[in-house]
């Protein structure tokens, strides 16, 4: 199979599967509906358009730094100013880095490459108020989604690897799979339609596993020169 890989990476990213009303949440991770709409804008389709080309892709999320939680305020006004809406609460992931793996047709893939590389629309990461930021498109290779979220480097930052004091780091992944697998979650998140008047979303069966890779960014403890066993004089014994 052929896999897309991306990099999700920005100061602010949202990704809501059960916002309502005043409140907008977000998710611990990417949505398939986000990543899909992702998609979506990079070629051009509208929220009216069919979605049948991209609900066969295959995804899967690897969590590469967690981020924090942010929450913001906002409130309007109507258009002549003589009513103010009720005050909402946002929240947001901050700092927060996801490898993204995308499994389908490699023709598909191929076009949605090239389509994030010259998009019709403007991307953003959940909402529209989260450009991505740094390299989104990371490669187009071979491999399933778990080989390709098991076999990438780690792409936190690298203030995040410097940190991590060891030679490797486990990371969360979420990954799409049939219902009869063990561990299963569902989640309202495929979209069905991401028309205004009526949006719909269906369920999908999600895994969660953890992956163990190296840490780039390692580096091994020096040896404590008080116990370094060279004696630099005895060669010298002996000799007077």
């Amino acid at each position: 199979m052929t896999t897309l890989l991306l990099r999700l990476g920005a100061p602010l990213q949202s990704w809501g599967t059960g916002s309502r009303f005043v409140r907008r949440n977000t998710d611990r991770a990417p949505s398939r509906s986000g990543v899909l709409g992702l998609l979506a804008a990079a070629k051009g389709l509208r929220r009216t358009d069919p979605l049948e080309e991209l609900l066969g892709l295959r995804i899967g999320v690897r969590v590469d730094q967690v981020g924090s939680l942010e929450r913001d305020f906002q409130t309007a006004r109507t258009r002549d100013g003589k009513n103010a809406m009720p005050l909402s609460y946002r929240f947001y992931l901050a700092d927060a880095v996801f490898a993204v793996a995308i499994e389908g047709d490699e023709a598909l893939l191929v076009g949605l490459r090239d389509a994030l590389r010259a998009p019709v629309f403007p991307l953003y990461l959940g909402r529209r108020s989260c450009p991505p930021a740094g390299k989104l498109l990371h490669d187009l290779a071979d491999g399933t989604v778990a080989e390709r979220l098991a076999g990438t480097p780690w792409m936190a930052s690298p203030w995040v690897q410097e940190r991590h004091r060891h030679a490797d780091v486990t990371l969360d992944t979420v990954v799409d799979c049939t219902e009869d697998e063990p561990g299963v979650e569902l989640v309202q998140d495929e979209p069905i339609s991401f028309d205004p008047r009526h949006r719909r979303y269906g369920w999908r069966s999600v895994r969660h596993r953890p992956v163990t890779i190296a840490n780039p960014a390692y580096k091994p403890a020096l040896p404590d020169p008080a116990s370094d066993p060279h004696c630099p004089m005895a060669a010298f014994e002996g000799l007077a």
